[in-house]
Protein backbone atom coordinates (compact mmCIF):
# COMPACT_ATOMS: atom_id res chain seq x y z
CA UNK A 1 0.00 0.00 0.00
CA UNK A 2 1.53 3.35 -1.00
CA UNK A 3 2.17 5.80 1.77
CA UNK A 4 0.31 9.11 1.69
CA UNK A 5 2.50 12.03 0.77
CA UNK A 6 2.86 14.76 3.34
CA UNK A 7 0.83 17.89 2.65
CA UNK A 8 2.51 20.79 0.92
CA UNK A 9 3.06 23.77 3.21
CA UNK A 10 0.31 25.83 1.55
CA UNK A 11 -2.14 22.92 1.69
CA UNK A 12 -1.33 22.42 5.37
CA UNK A 13 -1.94 26.13 6.06
CA UNK A 14 -5.28 25.95 4.23
CA UNK A 15 -6.24 22.84 6.21
CA UNK A 16 -5.44 24.55 9.51
CA UNK A 17 -7.28 27.73 8.51
CA UNK A 18 -10.31 25.68 7.48
CA UNK A 19 -10.34 23.87 10.82
CA UNK A 20 -10.05 27.12 12.76
CA UNK A 21 -12.84 28.69 10.71
CA UNK A 22 -15.00 25.59 11.11
CA UNK A 23 -14.63 25.53 14.89
CA UNK A 24 -15.65 29.20 15.04
CA UNK A 25 -18.59 28.74 12.67
CA UNK A 26 -19.85 25.62 14.44
CA UNK A 27 -19.59 27.42 17.78
CA UNK A 28 -21.72 30.27 16.44
CA UNK A 29 -24.21 28.40 14.25
CA UNK A 30 -24.06 24.75 15.28
CA UNK A 31 -23.40 21.80 13.02
CA UNK A 32 -25.45 23.31 10.19
CA UNK A 33 -23.12 26.28 9.72
CA UNK A 34 -22.69 27.27 6.10
CA UNK A 35 -19.77 25.50 4.47
CA UNK A 36 -19.39 28.40 2.04
CA UNK A 37 -19.11 30.74 5.02
CA UNK A 38 -16.44 28.50 6.53
CA UNK A 39 -14.45 28.59 3.30
CA UNK A 40 -14.77 32.40 3.14
CA UNK A 41 -13.68 32.77 6.77
CA UNK A 42 -10.64 30.66 6.00
CA UNK A 43 -9.85 32.73 2.92
CA UNK A 44 -10.11 29.79 0.53
CA UNK A 45 -12.54 28.66 -2.12
CA UNK A 46 -15.23 26.05 -1.64
CA UNK A 47 -13.23 23.63 -3.79
CA UNK A 48 -10.36 23.77 -1.32
CA UNK A 49 -12.73 23.04 1.55
CA UNK A 50 -14.21 20.02 -0.25
CA UNK A 51 -10.77 18.76 -1.27
CA UNK A 52 -9.78 18.58 2.40
CA UNK A 53 -13.22 17.65 3.77
CA UNK A 54 -15.45 15.97 1.18
CA UNK A 55 -18.44 15.91 3.56
CA UNK A 56 -19.82 18.08 6.34
CA UNK A 57 -19.48 15.07 8.65
CA UNK A 58 -15.74 14.81 7.98
CA UNK A 59 -15.30 18.51 8.74
CA UNK A 60 -17.29 18.17 11.98
CA UNK A 61 -15.20 15.18 13.03
CA UNK A 62 -11.94 16.97 12.30
CA UNK A 63 -13.12 20.08 14.15
CA UNK A 64 -14.14 18.13 17.26
CA UNK A 65 -11.71 15.22 17.44
CA UNK A 66 -9.74 17.04 20.16
CA UNK A 67 -12.89 17.34 22.29
CA UNK A 68 -13.60 13.62 22.01
CA UNK A 69 -10.01 12.68 22.75
CA UNK A 70 -10.02 14.97 25.79
CA UNK A 71 -13.20 13.26 27.01
CA UNK A 72 -11.48 9.91 26.57
CA UNK A 73 -8.46 11.09 28.54
CA UNK A 74 -10.72 12.53 31.23
CA UNK A 75 -12.32 9.11 31.69
CA UNK A 76 -8.88 7.68 32.44
CA UNK A 77 -8.20 10.41 35.02
CA UNK A 78 -11.52 9.85 36.74
CA UNK A 79 -10.97 6.09 36.78
CA UNK A 80 -7.69 6.63 38.66
CA UNK A 81 -9.16 9.16 41.10
CA UNK A 82 -12.61 7.78 41.97
CA UNK A 83 -14.43 4.55 42.71
CA UNK A 84 -15.78 2.94 39.50
CA UNK A 85 -19.42 3.98 39.92
CA UNK A 86 -18.45 7.52 40.86
CA UNK A 87 -16.00 7.74 37.96
CA UNK A 88 -18.69 6.65 35.51
CA UNK A 89 -21.21 9.13 36.90
CA UNK A 90 -18.71 12.02 36.86
CA UNK A 91 -17.63 11.21 33.31
CA UNK A 92 -21.20 10.91 32.03
CA UNK A 93 -21.95 14.28 33.61
CA UNK A 94 -18.95 15.88 31.87
CA UNK A 95 -19.90 14.21 28.59
CA UNK A 96 -23.48 15.50 28.80
CA UNK A 97 -22.38 19.02 29.75
CA UNK A 98 -19.91 19.10 26.85
CA UNK A 99 -22.53 17.97 24.36
CA UNK A 100 -24.71 20.91 25.32
CA UNK A 101 -22.00 23.54 25.72
CA UNK A 102 -20.08 22.74 22.54
CA UNK A 103 -22.44 23.21 19.62
CA UNK A 104 -22.23 20.36 17.15
CA UNK A 105 -20.85 17.87 19.65
CA UNK A 106 -24.26 16.38 20.44
CA UNK A 107 -24.82 15.61 16.78
CA UNK A 108 -21.48 13.83 16.57
CA UNK A 109 -22.10 11.93 19.79
CA UNK A 110 -25.46 10.85 18.41
CA UNK A 111 -23.74 9.54 15.30
CA UNK A 112 -21.02 7.87 17.37
CA UNK A 113 -23.52 5.83 19.37
CA UNK A 114 -25.58 4.48 16.50
CA UNK A 115 -24.81 1.07 15.10
CA UNK A 116 -22.70 1.31 12.00
CA UNK A 117 -22.59 5.10 11.96
CA UNK A 118 -19.54 6.53 10.22
CA UNK A 119 -18.49 8.48 13.31
CA UNK A 120 -18.51 5.27 15.35
CA UNK A 121 -15.57 4.09 13.27
CA UNK A 122 -13.54 7.29 13.58
CA UNK A 123 -11.23 8.66 16.24
CA UNK A 124 -14.18 10.56 17.73
CA UNK A 125 -16.36 7.50 18.15
CA UNK A 126 -13.54 5.19 19.17
CA UNK A 127 -12.34 7.54 21.89
CA UNK A 128 -15.75 7.95 23.52
CA UNK A 129 -16.78 4.33 23.08
CA UNK A 130 -13.48 3.08 24.49
CA UNK A 131 -13.75 5.37 27.50
CA UNK A 132 -17.32 4.29 28.16
CA UNK A 133 -16.39 0.62 27.85
CA UNK A 134 -13.58 0.92 30.41
CA UNK A 135 -15.74 2.81 32.92
CA UNK A 136 -18.84 0.65 32.49
CA UNK A 137 -16.88 -2.59 32.75
CA UNK A 138 -15.07 -1.36 35.89
CA UNK A 139 -18.40 -0.42 37.50
CA UNK A 140 -19.81 -3.82 36.55
CA UNK A 141 -16.81 -5.63 38.06
CA UNK A 142 -17.36 -3.70 41.29
CA UNK A 143 -21.00 -4.75 41.30
CA UNK A 144 -22.40 -1.22 41.19
CA UNK A 145 -23.79 -1.44 37.66
CA UNK A 146 -26.04 -4.05 36.11
CA UNK A 147 -24.09 -6.79 34.38
CA UNK A 148 -26.46 -6.96 31.40
CA UNK A 149 -25.65 -3.42 30.21
CA UNK A 150 -23.52 -2.76 27.18
CA UNK A 151 -21.32 0.37 27.17
CA UNK A 152 -22.96 1.61 23.97
CA UNK A 153 -26.33 1.49 25.74
CA UNK A 154 -24.99 3.70 28.52
CA UNK A 155 -23.72 6.17 25.91
CA UNK A 156 -27.08 6.20 24.18
CA UNK A 157 -28.82 6.85 27.48
CA UNK A 158 -26.37 9.66 28.27
CA UNK A 159 -27.12 11.20 24.88
CA UNK A 160 -30.79 11.03 25.82
CA UNK A 161 -30.09 12.68 29.17
CA UNK A 162 -28.27 15.55 27.46
CA UNK A 163 -31.09 15.98 24.96
CA UNK A 164 -33.81 15.85 27.63
CA UNK A 165 -31.97 18.28 29.86
CA UNK A 166 -31.42 20.71 27.03
CA UNK A 167 -35.10 20.51 26.12
CA UNK A 168 -36.12 21.09 29.73
CA UNK A 169 -34.37 24.41 30.19
CA UNK A 170 -32.20 25.11 27.16
CA UNK A 171 -29.00 25.00 29.20
CA UNK A 172 -28.72 21.52 30.63
CA UNK A 173 -29.23 22.40 34.28
CA UNK A 174 -31.13 19.13 34.80
CA UNK A 175 -28.25 16.88 33.71
CA UNK A 176 -27.21 15.91 37.23
CA UNK A 177 -30.76 15.10 38.28
CA UNK A 178 -31.47 13.05 35.16
CA UNK A 179 -28.17 11.19 35.44
CA UNK A 180 -28.87 10.38 39.07
CA UNK A 181 -32.27 8.97 38.12
CA UNK A 182 -30.69 7.01 35.28
CA UNK A 183 -27.90 5.57 37.40
CA UNK A 184 -30.35 4.54 40.13
CA UNK A 185 -32.19 2.51 37.52
CA UNK A 186 -28.98 0.93 36.23
CA UNK A 187 -27.58 -0.16 39.59
CA UNK A 188 -26.85 -3.82 40.12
Amino acid sequence: MPQARPMRADARRNYERLLKAAVAAFAEHGENASLDDIAKRAGVGAGTLYRHFPTRQELLEAAYVDHFQALGARAEELARELEPGEALMAWLNELCVATIQVRGLKSLLGSAVTDGGSVARTACGASVQGAAARLVEAAQREGVLRADLEPIEVLRLAHGVATASELADGQGREIQRYLTLLMEGLRA
